[in-house]
């Protein structure tokens, strides 16, 4: 493979995001505004914290369909504590503690229970979506507080909106964690050949369960935020979300067979979400053919990851 080749292979991802926004731009200019653009950068910022824990699920060679039931649950917990009658950081961490748990409990079913991660997290993903109406009584959660709000209304110098800036700090950690740290490098190995690294010396049950937690980490903080960008906390929130978390990760580069994924192309992968659910709305394309067409986007992503393993092969 060319220099040339490895190059696109790396970083096509961001040509083709650039491409991308230049072709909703040409077909309609208010794509371009500045108050929209802000708006994609919302948008992008929810979904890819969530994206980022379940790089670090399918890098490692799992799967999380709970993340978006999580992200409800945790969310009407927010807006409980987010009143006004407890410091803001209480409802943080009830969240973070909260997503922490379900994500153990995954781990602990995947590794130590040995059941697929898709039958584990369907089953939290029911369930979970079950605790967030009884918690609620089926009915939203109202009246949070002015300062709650803030967390996601605010701008950063006037110009750079709060949520951007979480999503910003979030994704320089996880990046550093992947690819600087012995943690970062067991995560690829496990994904790569559990076997393999079990011999190693790896403790893969510890790795396994780790990766779930950091999954529902990112979920009780996505959960946190959307309640605070929403105003209140809705026990369907977070709905199909784990489908666009999955998404990114595909369209980004992440193997859906474990071991190959880059941080970056998990941000570009969210970021081209954002803006073809953007841009459709604009052009008045109806949310039911937008879900066609993210639905033939995994599809074709997931064809070309296999077929680039096919061919190396």
């Amino acid at each position: 493979m060319g220099k040339r080749q490895k190059l696109m292979k790396e970083y096509g991802i961001v040509l083709i995001f650039i491409v991308l926004v230049i072709v909703m731009t040409i077909l309609s200019p208010n794509f371009a505004q500045p108050k929209n653009l802000i708006n994609i950068l919302k948008q992008t910022s929810i979904n890819g914290i969530l994206s980022l824990g379940m790089m670090f699920v399918i890098i490692s060679g799992g799967f999380d369909l709970s993340v978006g039931s999580i992200v409800g649950v945790t969310g009407v917990v927010a807006a409980y504590l987010g009143m006004g009658e407890h410091p803001l950081i209480v409802g943080l961490l009830a969240c973070i503690g909260l997503g922490a748990l379900f994500g153990l409990t995954n781990g602990i079913g995947v590794s130590v229970g040995n059941l697929p991660p898709f039958i584990m997290t369907l089953g939290m993903m029911t369930g979970l979506r079950g605790l967030a109406l009884v918690i609620s009584g089926g009915q939203p959660v109202t009246g949070i507080s002015k300062e709650y709000v803030n967390i996601s209304s605010g701008f950063l110098f006037g110009v750079i909106p709060y949520l951007a800036v979480y999503f910003l700090i979030i994704t320089v950690i996880c990046a550093f964690i992947l690819t600087k740290t012995v943690y970062g490098r067991r995560v690829y190995s496990c994904g790569g050949n559990l076997l393999a690294a079990r011999v190693s010396g790896i403790n893969v049950k510890a790795m396994q369960t780790s990766v779930y937690m950091i999954a529902g980490i990112m979920a009780g903080i996505a959960g946190f935020l959307l309640t605070a960008r929403t105003t209140v906390g809705a026990p369907t929130a977070g709905d199909g979300y784990e489908m666009d978390a999955i998404t990114a990760c595909v369209i980004g580069g992440v193997s859906m067979n474990g071991g190959t994924g880059k941080w970056f192309g998990v941000v570009i992968g969210a970021l081209i979400i954002s803006v073809i659910a953007n841009g459709l709305d604009i052009l008045g394309v109806s949310s039911h053919y937008q879900k066609i067409i993210k639905g033939i986007i995994i599809i074709v992503a997931v064809l070309a990851d296999v077929n680039g393993k096919t061919k190396k092969a």
